[in-house]
């Protein structure tokens, strides 16, 4: 029986990335984001359903579930819709940057899951196991300057992960959370910039090798294929070149002499 994955935040960037590797390995897949044309653009490409929802919007999510249990199983959820605005310090930034950023990261997340876990219990019972995987960000572990907003919205993301996996000890769920460093992609940066192009370049100048986002597809469609009694509780990647959000080589890595 071929499993079917919902993957919030579709339209670009890792989702889309997430999307394309799932319908690859043999996958029913539902894309989910606000922008229906790049979803219909997405669903072209490689096959998959899609929905156009806002996830900060209740009755977006509920037509969603609804959309879900008229069209099959659900047997894995991956919340990856989120974001990033500013880098302003605590005192100084605009709260509704912050606002926006716990609407998406957190309660859109909080929103996915109380929406479609009945429906991927019931999926785990055609299965014998359903997964949750949210995708959180190092900034969720680790506080660094000008991170203000995006840290405390991705902290308690990872403490909803968290309590989620503890809540769901004892059913076939696996909750799995991926907090993944520097990745380049198309349009993260560039919101967290305000659409400063030359700002959203500068980050990434230099660094070598930052990571795409294939490579973190690549992470989440491993986590979910391996055997079901196999729970990665938290999976972080980064890019050789960076040792922590605060911390990165610029140039070519060498080896060290002596």
């Amino acid at each position: 029986m071929s499993r079917r994955v919902v993957v919030t935040g579709a339209s670009s960037g890792i989702g889309a990335a997430a999307v394309r590797l799932f319908r690859e390995r043999g996958w029913d897949v539902v894309g989910v984001a606000r922008r229906a044309d790049r979803l219909r653009a997405l669903a072209d490409q490689t096959g998959a359903d899609v929905f156009a929802a806002d996830l900060t919007k209740q009755s977006d999510v509920d037509a969603l579930r609804d959309h879900l249990a008229a069209t099959g199983s659900v047997h894995a959820l991956v919340n990856n819709a989120g974001g990033a605005k500013g880098l302003d310090s605590v005192e100084g930034s605009s709260v509704d940057d912050w606002a926006w950023m716990y609407e998406i990261n957190v309660l859109g997340t909080k929103r996915v899951i109380s929406a479609l876990l009945p429906l991927l219990r019931a999926g785990a019972a055609e299965t014998g196991h359903a997964d949750i995987l949210n995708l959180t960000s190092i900034a969720g572990h680790q506080a660094y300057v000008g991170g203000g907003g995006y840290n405390a919205a991705k902290f308690a993301q990872h403490a909803l992960t968290e309590v989620l996996r503890l809540e769901l000890n004892g059913e076939p769920i696996r909750v799995v959370e991926v907090a993944p460093g520097m990745v380049a992609t198309e349009e993260f940066s560039l919101v967290r910039f305000g659409g400063d192009k030359e700002k959203r370049d500068a980050v990434y100048e230099d660094v070598p090798e930052p990571l795409s986002a294939e490579d973190i597809a690549e992470t989440i469609v491993h986590a979910l294929e391996l055997p079901r009694h196999v729970d990665l509780d938290l999976i972080v990647v980064k890019p050789v070149a960076q040792a922590a959000p605060y911390r990165f080589h610029k140039g070519p890595l060498q080896v060290r002499e002596g």
